[in-house]
């Protein structure tokens, strides 16, 4: 069986390493998703409950590359079999998510695809509001991937952030730069500029193996499809892996305003109890930490031109040559990678390794630092 997880782009590589490690499936990284195979469809469900990395977890159904879309999508739904699916249910929904220039939008791919799907099963019903079966239609440039949405529901946008900061990262990037900071399950981590604690959040999710979906146990569209799996015992037996992480995780920010906000969105997401709160200016770090004792330091620092950048940067990596360890690494996430690299390097931090990653229409570069001495 093929499944689908749909990404932000650059996103990708922390995905199919996530899914492997939940599901030990083999992954194949595509623009803007990850394909993989699985063996259980109570594997899609696990994905839905605990991916970090995913917007969307699919049964894929097919794929196809156009030059005409709508004539092609007409041949493709015609020749594809997925009756079982159409069997499942009485009524279906259709969404579409493109990216890339098409010369069409995606209300006119949910209006043909329904009506496609309706016309090969003539006793079927579309219907927004009440489904049971939702299909989605998945376009990046000119691949086209169909499947059956196992969530339902954007799995990037985060229950827990109630109280934001006006620059908040996606929860999906801040996991993925968690994992770029190389951090394991023992580590020492800390987030200097918390903000709203979406960087802390993601890593005790990890640390504790605690469902990102902990909360939306009722929200989830696979609760609709009959695939043969008790529902009641799966979550049951997923939350019985929950333990208190072995990592020492520090949320810190100069401001107590911050703070708080880190603290209750931690709370929403149920895992303040594994997350250290502070208000914390940077001068003050090599007071909170002895020289070398922590392995990661993860976050995304200020880039207003309403702070005094290089006052903070020249502080900020001060600070992090006394307090981190010498195999330790500093991870950044920016929309000013030069002015980053610019202030590493006149403390001998070498980028180790890099990558670009979109927010919606925003271009952010993961920057991964180590001392150079090491």
């Amino acid at each position: 069986m093929k499944g689908l997880a749909i990404t932000s782009k650059g996103v990708e590589e922390a995905a199919s390493v996530e899914i492997k490690e939940l599901i030990s499936a083999h992954c194949r990284i595509e623009s803007g998703c990850v394909a993989f195979d699985f063996k259980n469809l109570r594997d899609l469900c696990l994905l839905c409950y605990k991916c970090q990395s995913a917007d969307r977890v699919l049964y894929l159904i097919g794929t196809f590359e156009f030059e005409n879309f709508f004539e092609e999508f007409k041949t493709f739904i015609e020749k594809t079999g997925f009756d079982e699916w159409v069997d499942k249910s009485k009524k279906f929904k259709v969404e579409c998510i493109r990216e890339g220039k098409h010369d069409f939008n995606s209300v006119n791919v949910e209006g043909k695809a329904a009506g496609l799907i309706q016309n090969k099963f003539k006793n079927k019903k579309f219907d927004i509001k009440s489904y049971d079966i939702l299909f989605l239609v998945y376009i990046v440039n000119d691949k086209c991937y169909f499947g059956v949405d196992f969530a339902g529901f954007e799995m990037n946008k985060r229950a827990y952030k109630i109280f934001l900061h006006s620059n908040s990262l996606r929860g999906t990037i801040a996991y993925a730069l968690v994992k770029e900071s190389g951090f394991v399950k023992d580590d020492v981590a800390l987030d200097p500029f918390s903000r709203d604690g979406v960087v802390a959040i993601e890593a005790a999710f990890y640390a504790a193996g605690f469902p990102v979906n902990y909360y939306k146990k009722d929200k989830f569209a696979f609760l609709k499809l009959k695939i043969g799996v008790d529902f009641e015992k799966f979550f049951e037996g997923v939350d019985k892996s929950i333990k208190k992480p072995k990592a020492e995780i520090y949320s810190y920010d100069h401001l107590f305003k911050y703070v708080d906000y880190s603290r209750k969105n931690a709370k929403i997401a149920g895992v303040d109890k594994h997350i250290n709160f502070s208000r914390v200016e940077l001068e003050w770090l090599d007071i909170k930490f002895k020289k070398e004792s922590v392995d990661r330091i993860i976050t995304n620092p200020p880039t207003s031109k309403n702070a005094n950048l290089e006052k903070v940067y020249g502080e900020f990596f001060y600070q992090c040559d006394y307090i981190l360890k010498n195999n330790g690494t500093v991870a950044i996430v920016s929309r000013i990678p030069d002015f980053v690299k610019k202030h590493a390097e006149k403390r001998d931090f070498a980028v180790h390794r890099e990558k670009e990653v979109w927010s919606g229409e925003q271009l952010l570069k993961i920057m991964v630092f180590k001392k150079k001495n090491i």
